[in-house]
């Protein structure tokens, strides 16, 4: 058994043939494109999708960016990259044209389960996940199962406030998570600090070599990180945190930040059994996710 496995983002589409172990049999990447039209979309995705078709197959799973609603299998909120996806019959018309059963959940949803399955959160039923990139996603993992609030859209916590009256987020609102704590807003405190344009990379490399302005900066960031943290921690009392997104390159270097910053921010008892780690299955965890969700749907594992 094989599962056509698509994570969309808003730069790239990645997608994979994945058995229902859980090995990536073949996987790849195209760009997204500028035209996000869900005729455009229907067309990159009819292309992945008949590279694999074989009698193999057992359906289709898709991670997406957006709020997406599970249960009717659409697009229903989220940033500029989805605004032309929003409501469209996306799952209903892979379903009938490809006569497979196909699902769709939320790529940090998708990730999280992705991690569950094989990665970080292996043999955790109960944990949360938090993508740190350009923004920030989340999930909460209850008893093996994502949970998805009323109507599909729970674990958005890059928009919980933590600043009040505080930057304006993308999504309109001011003094949001990731307006503080995504790797979007490290490059911002870079920039404004010293007026350089850096990405994520070269400012990591200036920060391990010890460059004090750049090091102060990071700080700054990671005490932003775990200000969200926080909140987090003091609603679930989790066991486990999995920090995800490009930031997990990092490691035990972030997370060692992470805690420090963490120590005077949560009681004791939040302390008690509390991991942080950072995911494992990288730009896969998507597709893995995905995957997963199919075969559990249709009760293949």
């Amino acid at each position: 058994m094989k599962i056509i496995a698509i994570d969309i983002g808003g730069t790239d589409i990645k997608f994979g043939l994945i058995d229902q172990t859980g090995i990536i049999l073949q996987k790849g990447i195209v760009s997204t494109g500028k035209e996000n039209t869900i005729e455009n979309l229907l067309d990159k995705l009819s292309e992945i999708i008949e590279k694999y078709l074989d009698k193999d197959i057992v359906g289709i799973g898709i991670s997406s960016t957006g709020q997406v609603d599970s249960k009717e299998g659409k697009i229903i909120g989220g940033t500029d990259i989805v605004k032309h996806l929003i409501n469209k019959e996306l799952v209903s018309v892979l379903k009938e044209k490809y006569k497979l059963p196909v699902i769709m959940e939320n790529d940090v949803n998708c990730a999280a389960l992705g991690e569950f399955w094989m990665g970080g959160a292996k043999g955790e039923k109960d944990f949360i996940c938090l993508t740190i990139g350009t923004g920030i996603g989340g999930a909460i993992v209850l008893n093996g199962e994502v949970y998805t609030g009323s109507n599909g859209v729970a674990g958005e916590f890059g928009h919980i406030q933590i600043e009040s009256n505080g930057r304006k987020c993308g999504c309109g609102k001011k003094g949001c998570y990731e307006a503080y704590g995504s790797t979007s807003s490290l490059v911002r405190l870079v920039n404004e600090t010293t007026g350089e344009s850096l990405n994520g990379k070269i400012i990591f490399e200036k920060i391990h070599n010890n460059e004090k302005i750049y090091v102060d900066i990071y700080e700054k960031w990671c005490d932003y990180i775990a200000q969200g943290l926080s909140i987090i921690i003091n609603i679930f009392n989790p066991k486990l945190i999995l920090i995800g997104g490009g930031v997990s390159a990092q490691g035990d270097f972030l997370l060692n930040s992470l805690k420090k910053h963490l120590e005077n921010k949560i009681g004791e008892n939040y302390k008690k059994g509390l991991e942080l780690k950072v995911a494992k299955t990288g730009n896969d965890a998507g597709i893995l996710g995905a995957a997963y969700l199919l075969l559990k749907k249709e009760g293949l594992i």
